[in-house]
């Protein structure tokens, strides 16, 4: 089960396209463990992540994984994963939390 996390954006009275960003379950439980600066920097991601789609600018170590997984981390400890098929406008976010456990 995941939860969908959507914006809608108008520019000039124009509706531009925005990513849905699915957050899994595990990962909104995993998040309230960690501390609220990680929690902040989470939540500006997903922003960038519903704006700008699976590589967005101004993230610290952002790459492309295997497949159609991609990560970043939030700070020097703590990263977030996410997946992303190419020609959708879903974006699923599989992992948030320490580098040590990430799935990479």
């Amino acid at each position: 089960m995941s939860r969908s996390c959507q914006r809608v954006v108008k520019y000039d009275n124009v509706e531009m396209p925005t990513y849905t960003v699915r957050i899994k379950k595990k990962v909104s439980k995993d998040l309230k463990k960690l501390p609220a600066q990680i929690q902040q920097k989470f939540a500006a991601l997903v922003g960038d992540l519903q704006m700008q789609g699976p590589m967005p600018k101004g993230w610290q170590n952002l790459s492309k994984l295997t497949g159609n997984n991609y990560h970043c981390h939030l700070t020097r400890s703590y990263v977030a994963c996410w997946s992303y098929e190419n020609g959708s406008f879903v974006i699923e976010v599989y992992y948030v939390g320490s580098r040590e456990g990430a799935p990479y």
